[in-house]
């Protein structure tokens, strides 16, 4: 598979990489041994960066995660992981249990080192705790060679816009705002190329929002943003297409966007997102796509604190 060098790092990342919350569980019930084997089918796809988190089914992606790559050489992946959120309004970004969670998510994945650390969903807590002391902790862990490079990620774009310039981040993780219904994460690139940070776009589908199924209930997008998306993946379907090859394919095509995070614990679908990158993209079913979801304008919805949703 194609690579995008990472920022300013060392890393070379696949165009499509692969986001391991479904092996929490987090969509549907799933085995470990299902897991697993959808693991090894991502990384024999080519898709060998892998980003998971304590958060995802409540350590269960990591557990599931580890036991799948433990057999594997450490050469043969890039890991992330991340630090910060542990439950649904669960937040802890002190020193503490910062490094208390970079071990036991080592324990879990079977490593002594990660190659990213993230720290998770920043704009829930003040920024002062992120630039005063989570961020300095991973800074320590970066020096100490636990780490090898440092991060932050979160869903509103403002948050980057306030915290980029006073942080070192070596590279960001954003989800929801490159995809078919929402290209507005184009605004950030030219700060992050200004400072050379990488970045990780994650969720191509928008959560599944572009799916016929419909959105889960919990999804926080509008009623207008489901409607018209539902609407541009039936379009799809009518064509005798898939919006999720399409959206895929979209998101990949950027040059501008070293990877981006698909996340399925179906060993199927891993491997048909690989092959959709290298299939060519059909123009014309995206231009009529995008004129139906050309009224959202980049519609988003809120999370966290205030001030970073402005």
């Amino acid at each position: 598979m194609k690579t995008r060098k990472l920022g300013k790092t060392a890393i070379d990342v696949p165009v499509l990489s692969f986001g391991a919350s479904s092996l929490g569980s987090v969509f549907r019930d799933i085995d470990r041994d299902e897991g697993i084997r959808t693991v090894h089918a991502a990384i024999d796809a080519g898709m060998n960066y892998i980003d998971v988190s304590p958060y995802y089914g409540l350590t269960k992606a990591e557990t599931v995660l580890g036991e799948a790559i433990r057999s594997l050489p450490r050469s043969s992946y890039t890991l992330s992981t991340k630090a910060g959120r542990y439950g649904e309004n669960e937040f802890d970004f002190s020193r503490k249990r910062i490094l208390d969670s970079v071990q036991e998510s080592m324990t879990r994945l079977h490593t002594d080192y990660l190659d990213i650390l993230f720290l998770h969903d920043i704009e829930f807590v003040a920024p002062e705790i992120i630039i005063e002391e989570a961020f300095p902790t991973l800074l320590e862990l970066k020096e100490q060679g636990v780490i090898r490079y440092a991060g932050i990620c979160g869903l509103p774009l403002p948050l980057f816009e306030k915290m980029l310039p006073q942080l070192d981040a070596d590279a960001i993780i954003s989800y929801c705002h490159y995809a078919l219904n929402d290209t507005s994460l184009v605004s950030l690139l030219p700060l992050l190329e200004e400072k050379g940070v990488g970045l990780v776009n994650a969720s191509p589908l928008s959560m599944g929002l572009l799916s016929t199924r419909g959105t889960p209930g919990w999804h926080p997008a509008g009623d207008r943003v489901k409607e018209l998306c539902l609407k541009a993946a039936r379009f799809c379907e009518e064509q005798g297409s898939n919006i999720a090859k399409l959206a895929v394919q979209f998101s990949t095509a950027n040059e501008q966007i070293p990877t981006t995070l698909v996340s399925s614990a179906s060993q199927q679908n891993i491997v048909n997102n690989a092959a959709w990158v290298e299939e060519p993209l059909d123009e014309q079913l995206l231009e009529e796509v995008l004129r139906i979801l050309a009224p959202l304008n980049n519609e988003t919805w809120p999370s966290g604190r205030a001030e970073y949703n402005v």
